[in-house]
């Protein structure tokens, strides 16, 4: 795998819900986390008193942020919404060299910021709400 541009790690959003991906317009940087608790099946039992976990048994999650230049367009527009609304569309995270992860996910922050003698900014997170899929980059 050779080194990728930070640009290239997209968030995409399903505007209309027909599975149809924009890019939202203005982000600057894009972080997404994958997480699995564990369950810990320790007892007095366990081989030298190490740990044991319970494979597969934890919930699993992702979280996404982003953070950008504040646009005015219809993909900044569609995300306030969505967070007004309360909804949860599908967005689509395109990890370079790795795959597509799809699934629903729920704006659980936005924050927008400036100064005089700058740009409007806002940075976004959002947390997974359902099963996501992920599809490998083909190379």
């Amino acid at each position: 795998m050779t080194v990728q541009r930070g640009k290239d790690l997209l968030l995409k959003i399903d505007l209309t819900g027909d599975g149809t991906y924009e890019v939202l317009a203005g982000l600057r940087a894009t972080k997404i986390s994958f997480n699995a608790e564990q369950v810990d099946v320790t007892s007095l039992e366990s081989q030298g008193g190490w740990r044991e976990l319970l494979a597969g048994a934890g919930v699993k999650s992702a979280s996404l942020s982003g953070s950008g230049v504040f646009r005015d367009d219809a993909t900044d527009e569609r995300a306030r919404q969505i967070f007004f609304d309360g909804e949860m569309p599908n967005f689509e995270i395109v990890i370079p060299d790795f795959g597509i992860v799809r699934g629903a996910f729920q704006i659980t922050s936005i924050e927008y910021s400036g100064s005089v003698e700058g740009e409007a900014t806002y940075d976004m997170s959002m947390a997974s709400g359902g099963v996501l899929n992920f599809e490998p980059l083909s190379v």
